[in-house]
């Protein structure tokens, strides 16, 4: 059930950027315009996901699971029927308060109910859920939006978010003690956390920022219901982002998240340096967007294994900040990937992204925490969790996504 949510939100999260060219004629706004849907989206999950998560610590973890997908399911069709851009903002803002309310709880379950030898390949059962859907979700999604438009896309992710809303009371009941707001931030006084939360940021950005673009980088903006290319170069994507995410679990498990992350970003830097030249040409482009897939499930998983290394006595809210800071990154990938198509065209996308990618290889390289000891962490309490009288195992409050992303599905956008 929690894969089955993830997917319905990756579809989302991903089939944006094929759709933007006929989203931004039905609208009336530029290209670089309607891909700022993806930051309006990130921005509102990564502040709404701390709120949510505060306010709603007594709940029932599966009305939250619901509820998010039920608010996630009336943003869809705001979206839908959205006659401007501003009604469709809106749309995207109230679709991640329910997106946030969903993921916020997938990934911390996955990771709190099974034992730490087999967290890494737990995270990356749910985050097959968005992995899958850059597969099978966001082709299809294309496909449907070039026969019968792009509002109809939207219909069908809403109606996939009810039938795995109606799967939510099958799981185990199950509560945890409220944590406070100031807890919560508190924890962003551990320089540990703080440095692998900034270090999510960094390297949810390249991806991100080249995937909102993607048509318009490689010459696919076309509208006229024919590029059938552009399904194959989506589909490639999505199926490299499978093979990462199902070699990520067991090399986390196996070998440890930094190098597996920085080793994963630094092909990634590479792949999007070769991107620059090989866009140009059709049988060069695809190959080297199945192995960026690749490299990108390699991205948030181990992050979110770093968290539970550096700080596992506050492990749930960490990776609640996390999911934040997936989103943040997503943000600000869409944000500068507007900026950098206007400037450079269809080369400054992925330029833009190797440099980044760059960046974050280095930071990570250079800030990493569990390389040294935590006495300089600012301890935060936060209560044990308890399970309901009548529950089964219990999962912890978290704010965790996707990729996005993720995450992540992330996280992705």
């Amino acid at each position: 059930m929690l894969a089955a949510g993830t997917f319905t939100l990756g579809v989302d999260g991903f089939v944006l950027a094929g759709l933007l060219p006929a989203i931004s004629d039905d609208l009336s706004v530029s290209v670089s315009t309607a891909g700022q849907l993806t930051t309006i989206f990130a921005l509102t999950y990564a502040v709404g996901s701390p709120v949510i998560a505060t306010l709603t610590g007594r709940w029932d973890r599966r009305v939250l699971l619901g509820g998010g997908l039920a608010l996630f399911l009336i943003g869809m069709a705001a979206q839908a029927l959205a006659p401007s851009y501003g009604v469709m903002a809106a749309g995207r803002a109230f679709a991640a308060i329910g997106a946030a309310a969903f993921q916020s709880n997938a990934y911390v379950m996955a990771g709190t109910l099974v034992s730490p030898a087999r967290r890494g390949r737990a995270l990356a059962a749910v985050t097959a859920g968005t992995s899958l859907s850059t597969v099978l979700g966001v082709p299809f999604g294309v496909l449907v939006g070039q026969w019968i438009g792009w509002r109809a896309v939207l219909w069908i992710i809403a109606g996939l978010a009810a039938l795995t809303a109606v799967t939510v009371p099958k799981l185990p009941r199950a509560h945890v003690p409220p944590t406070s707001m100031r807890t919560r931030l508190g924890v962003l006084t551990r320089p540990s956390v703080l440095m692998v939360l900034i270090a999510t940021v960094a390297v949810v950005v390249p991806p991100f920022l080249l995937i909102s673009y993607l048509p318009s980088t490689l010459g696919m903006a076309g509208t006229d219901g024919t590029n059938t290319r552009l399904v194959i170069i989506l589909l490639a994507f999505g199926l490299g982002s499978v093979i990462g995410n199902r070699l990520v679990g067991r090399l986390v498990d196996g070998r440890g998240a930094l190098p597996v992350l920085t080793a994963g970003m630094a092909a990634l830097a590479g792949l999007l340096a070769v991107l620059v030249a090989a866009r140009e040409w059709y049988g060069a482009a695809l190959a080297v967007i199945l192995l960026i897939g690749v490299c990108q499930g390699f991205s948030i998983t181990p992050q979110q294994h770093r968290l539970f290394v550096v700080a596992p006595d506050v492990s749930t809210v960490a990776l609640g900040l996390n999911g934040s800071a997936i989103y943040l990154g997503a943000a600000l990938g869409a944000a500068i990937g507007g900026v950098a198509l206007d400037l450079g065209g269809g080369a400054g996308v992925p330029a833009t992204a190797a440099i980044l990618a760059t960046a974050a290889v280095a930071f990570a390289t250079l800030t990493a925490p569990e390389r040294r000891p935590r006495t300089t962490d600012v301890p935060a309490t936060v209560p044990p969790a308890r399970p309901s009288p009548d529950a089964t195992p219990t999962a912890s409050d978290p704010t965790a996504i996707p990729a996005p992303s993720p995450a992540s599905s992330t996280s992705t956008p």
